[in-house]
């Protein structure tokens, strides 16, 4: 039973920790070198995509245009992101300037002659096997691949994340050993009382028969 309760724990820590890096922004440095619309089949990989433009039709496509960016990091490995609008929906991102973020990427395409370093802040994963590429949501450009990122808003995001859940968990544990835990106690020992009767009983019955088979 405790392997199962550990196990159930892991699991769910798991799933939060995957929605969080999914979801939660990041920061690459890259060289933009193409920017470019492709039209995409979507499969069982379409929980991945975001949606069209807001303000375009709504309906459900089998296939339709992404924006995407191709770029090369300052180890000279490719990168290839995909720049769409979240609009109101999840991730709460709010995007719905995926136009004009297009713009600003080709405007910032460079060559490695002559490198144009930015920073892109996206979220989701790259996954080659599965076809899914993160979400640029801005870009900026820097003057050198060496600059240092730090996350910010990550850091306060999980802080507070953790600073509630500890907060819940101190809350739940007090309440749990002021109200379950006694009435726990109270059912355990009518148990172990009504087992102790049973068993008197028991012997009782069993003295009853001795007597007869004496007799």
């Amino acid at each position: 039973m405790v392997y199962v309760k550990w196990a159930f724990i892991a699991v769910f820590w798991g799933l939060v920790a995957s929605v969080l890096e999914y979801t939660l922004p990041q920061q690459d440095v890259v060289r933009v070198v193409k920017t470019e619309v492709r039209r995409v089949d979507f499969g069982e990989n379409s929980i991945f995509w975001a949606q069209q433009d807001t303000g375009q039709e709504s309906a459900q496509t089998v296939n339709r245009d992404v924006r995407f960016v191709e770029t090369f990091r300052p180890n000279g490995k490719p990168r290839v992101y995909r720049n769409e609008d979240t609009g109101w929906g999840w991730p709460p991102y709010f995007k719905l300037d995926s136009s004009n973020l297009q713009a600003e990427l080709t405007n910032l395409v460079s060559t490695s002659k002559d490198p144009q370093w930015v920073v892109l802040r996206h979220y989701g994963w790259r996954n080659e096997f599965m076809t899914i590429y993160p979400n640029v949501v801005s870009v900026r450009p820097v003057d050198s691949p060496d600059v240092r990122l730090i996350p910010w808003f990550n850091i306060i995001f999980l802080t507070m994340f953790f600073a509630i859940v500890w907060a819940l968990w101190v809350r739940w544990r007090r309440f749990r050993q002021r109200r379950i835990d006694p009435v726990l106690e109270n059912m355990e020992d009518g148990l172990y009382a009504a087992g102790d009767a049973i068993e008197e009983r028991r012997n009782g019955f069993r003295r009853w028969l001795d007597s007869w088979k004496s007799k």
